[in-house]
């Protein structure tokens, strides 16, 4: 085996307004986000508000793909790749969990392969 340095960086935020700080570095040079979450507990918490407030106060152009459900499906997967596709989205925002980050990396890669 070859000798190789590895390194990942990492930044973490955490706290009081992370959201807003890590949003705004997340955001740059990316006009169009497509928004995906899953079946609605960040409207609940009031999470929705605040991640769509940012986005626009950014003047960034929104749109959604809601209800990702663990293990989604293809045609979620599809769904998620036309809205992409159709609207020349440049930035693919997931908020939850495993299940809809999993979704989002898929409809990333996917929507312009093929």
């Amino acid at each position: 085996m070859q000798n190789f340095i590895f390194q990942n960086a990492t930044k973490v935020y955490f706290g009081k307004g992370c959201v807003k700080e890590y949003l705004a570095c997340l955001l740059r040079g990316s006009q169009r986000v497509l928004l995906a979450y899953g079946g609605g507990s960040i409207k609940k918490s009031g999470l929705y508000d605040q991640v769509v407030s940012i986005l626009k106060d950014c003047g960034k152009e929104v749109f959604e793909v809601a209800g990702v459900m663990p293990n989604p499906t293809v045609e979620k997967l599809y769904e998620g790749c036309n809205v992409a596709r159709e609207n020349d989205v440049d930035l693919v925002l997931a908020v939850g969990g495993g299940s809809v980050c999993d979704w989002a990396k898929a409809v990333s890669i996917s929507a312009w392969c093929g």
